[in-house]
């Protein structure tokens, strides 16, 4: 399970005992999750206006750095296109798995002073976050025109022969070049229809030069035949060809051409390749960055919440609750048993009700504060 739930109570007599208390009715008889204690440090608490302000405000800064989240790590198994079973591996937070970093969170007091206010606080994520996200926009957009080019040149350089780009195929010496009067035209032809061509092609026009055609090049339905003729019976052979089911190709051989498209190819296949490297190294630092912001707001949140809800001084045990998945249902009872005390409305309180200072937009409500974090951020078509 990439699940894990942040809940928080308020301290018993110590908080030592909240922690006892729902390790014990959470792991007897059956183990419904795996516990860890989650440490948040002694923060500004300010005024109650304040807090409640800040509820909503975290609320809608909690789903933007999710999506940034989320968008980072979609973005990384783009770019490692053909190796997406290595996205997880370069999905790390502060060097190590995201399922180790949030069970063993500890707060970055260098990043986020708590002598700054929550406000303080949660403007610097927003900040940072707002940043990480331009600069992908920025990033991807560069890389996906350069990606986006190559493909369309690598496309022109396969497929069928009736489309695909002949640059790579014909030589200087399959043309009659610079005659006044002869012209050399290459013909699609189906595999099937060979016979056909040898036993037709001089006869398809007047003036068309005898023995001059050869086979340059076959794929898997057709073969790719020169023939030479005079220029003024092009659109007559043309005309014939058709009705024959042979397709004159549109196609003048012009070596300066060719050169600057293959020259293109490679300049921007190296471009990619250079790009690469250090998109990737931004991608996984940044991803690390924005995934660690996402849980400081999460601890944020469940800071604010506990003391909007379970009142001042300042006691309530933060606690992060890794479900096992067979006993979700069972694990929502045992708690609501444990807590229902802090709030006999809970039960019945619905979701799309609007209470100030608890913000409870697509979020459930119940007697203990409650925030989801799903690791499993990548959405594999």
């Amino acid at each position: 399970m990439t699940e894990f739930w942040l809940i928080s109570a308020p301290g018993d007599k110590t908080c030592q005992q909240t922690w006892d208390k729902m390790n014990m009715a959470t792991s007897r008889p059956n183990i419904l999750s795996t516990n860890n204690k989650f440490n948040i440090p002694d923060l500004k608490v300010g005024t109650l206006d304040v807090l409640v302000g800040l509820s909503d405000d975290l609320a809608k800064l909690d789903s933007f750095v999710e999506g940034v989240v989320k968008k980072v790590a979609q973005y990384m198994a783009d770019v490692l296109e053909d190796s997406r079973d290595k996205v997880q591996e370069n999905l790390l937070a502060n060097g190590v798995d995201l399922i180790t970093y949030i069970t063993r969170f500890q707060w970055d007091m260098a990043k986020y002073p708590i002598k700054q206010s929550l406000k303080n606080i949660s403007d610097i994520v927003s900040k940072q976050v707002t940043q990480i996200d331009n600069d992908l926009k920025a990033r991807a957009s560069a890389y996906n025109n350069l990606k986006g080019n190559l493909q369309n040149l690598e496309r022109k350089n396969a497929g069928s022969l009736l489309t695909r780009s002949l640059a790579d195929i014909v030589k200087k010496e399959d043309f009659v070049l610079d005659s006044e009067y002869l012209i050399t035209l290459l013909v699609v032809v189906p595999k099937t229809s060979y016979a056909d061509w040898q036993k037709t092609y001089e006869s398809l026009a007047e003036m068309v030069v005898p023995r001059s055609t050869n086979l340059l090049f076959e794929d898997g339905e057709s073969g790719l035949f020169s023939v030479t003729l005079f220029r003024k019976a092009v659109d007559d052979f043309r005309h014939k060809a058709r009705e024959n089911k042979f397709s004159v190709r549109d196609f003048q051989y012009n070596e300066e051409e060719m050169k600057a498209d293959k020259e293109e190819m490679t300049r921007l296949s190296t471009d990619k390749k250079k790009q690469f490297g250090p998109l990737v190294r931004w991608l996984k630092v940044n991803f690390s960055e924005a995934f660690i912001a996402w849980t400081h707001i999460k601890a944020l949140r469940v800071f604010v919440e506990s003391v909007l809800r379970y009142g001042l001084p300042v006691n309530f045990q933060a606690m992060l609750l890794q479900p096992n998945k067979k006993n979700m249902k069972k694990l929502r009872e045992v708690l609501y048993d444990l807590y229902k005390h802090l709030d006999s409305s809970a039960a019945v309180i619905d979701a799309s009700m609007d209470i100030p200072g608890l913000n409870l937009s697509q979020q459930e409500y119940y007697p203990y504060v409650y925030y989801k974090i799903d690791c499993n951020l990548l959405d594999f078509k």
